[in-house]
């Protein structure tokens, strides 16, 4: 047998290519034979397997389907590209696309299936300026974002309920032109059949029932499945005996909020509003 590069499975990109050059092996494939099945030359399949290059969501689907790994490879890749996202988060994305009801609550920054890209760009980029992540994850962070919001635009959209604390929206991001163009979505998403959109204002003081934000997911077995997290730690619970309670606070916050049509007049009167008068 040809001599191999040692691969070092603690690595996630050159795992993955262990994983890949595993599953090749068990089915009696040369790499030209794999790429044949894939669409691509075994010049990549081999530059993938030993680490040099790293696989794609594109390359992931394909050597799934060749192989008949059903999702594998694809999840793997997930976890190599996001891995500057807290733990956690990667296992919440998977239920939410499969979510029927979607209840978001967020703190400080407008939640991140309404985001619109320049808005997240801007969040990204910030975090490179502060050396939390590389260019290279601010780039797959923001690309993992349009992912979740595409996943949820299907023929049967979900309902998605959104509680944003005022601070959200008094929050300036990326300037007036993003801020702005962020404001007018909000507005466009409150009209949407599918959606509740709500602010929990200032004035709500010691009522407001979460202190951090809060996923709570309804998946199409009824089942719920809740995702919260701090600031360097998510957590993903599906236990009832814990979810439920999240979700009795998360309908009295909805109780103590701006009704939709509030929430709306609110948000335009501060598209309005001259930059300096926007903080509380």
């Amino acid at each position: 047998m040809a001599n191999r590069k040692e691969i070092d499975p603690d690595d996630p990109k050159m795992a993955f290519g262990l994983q890949l050059r595993q599953a090749r092996d068990v089915r009696g494939w040369t790499q030209d034979e794999l790429a044949a099945r894939m669409g691509c030359s075994g010049t990549h399949v081999s530059a993938v397997e030993t680490g040099r290059r790293s696989p794609t969501a594109r390359f992931a689907r394909s050597a799934d389907r060749a192989l008949g790994t059903g999702d594998k490879f694809q999840l793997m890749v997930h976890a190599i590209n996001h891995r500057a996202l807290l733990e956690g988060f990667p296992d919440y994305v998977r239920y939410e696309g499969r979510a029927v009801e979607l209840r978001l609550y967020e703190i400080g920054i407008i939640p991140g299936l309404l985001q619109t890209p320049e808005y997240a760009r801007v969040l990204a980029d910030s975090a490179v300026q502060r050396g939390a992540i590389t260019g290279e994850q601010a780039d797959e962070r923001v690309a993992f974002l349009a992912e979740r919001q595409a996943a949820l635009a299907r023929p049967q959209p979900p309902m998605l309920f959104v509680v944003m604390d005022e601070s959200c929206i008094l929050r300036p991001v990326g300037g007036p032109a993003v801020m702005g163009a962020q404001l007018d979505y909000l507005i466009e998403f409150a009209e949407m059949p599918n959606s509740v959109l709500q602010v929990a204002p200032y004035e709500m003081g010691e009522r407001r029932t979460f202190d951090l934000p809060v996923n709570i997911l309804t998946l199409p077995d009824r089942s719920l499945a809740c995702y919260a997290e701090s600031q360097s730690q998510g957590h993903l619970d599906r236990e009832s005996s814990s979810v439920m309670p999240m979700l009795t606070a998360y309908h009295q916050l909805q109780r103590e909020s701006l009704s939709k049509a509030a929430t709306v007049a609110k948000i335009r009167e501060l598209r309005k509003a001259p930059r300096e008068d926007r903080h509380p």
